[in-house]
């Protein structure tokens, strides 16, 4: 039998938490879960106040690489 932390058959997906957030958390160290005494992942009650499991709405946000360009005139390296 392996040793560690017990894991179900049908876990449940980790929480997706703001890492904007999170950022300067000292809860969650940036990274806005914190591991339970169960070993469960959890969104830091500190710095997840507003977060949801939603993903942001606007997805064609400009990408520092691409930003100002036309999507016709970049080119993938």
């Amino acid at each position: 039998m392996a040793y560690g932390a017990h894991h179900s058959a049908n876990p449940a997906p980790p929480p997706h938490p703001d890492l904007g957030l999170a950022r300067d958390c000292e809860q969650c160290l940036g990274w806005g879960t914190v591991v339970t005494t169960d070993g469960h992942h959890e969104l830091c009650a500190t710095c997840q106040q507003d977060a949801d499991d939603d993903p942001p709405r606007d997805t064609n946000t400009a990408s520092p690489r691409t930003s100002g360009m036309s999507p016709d005139s970049a080119v993938a390296s």
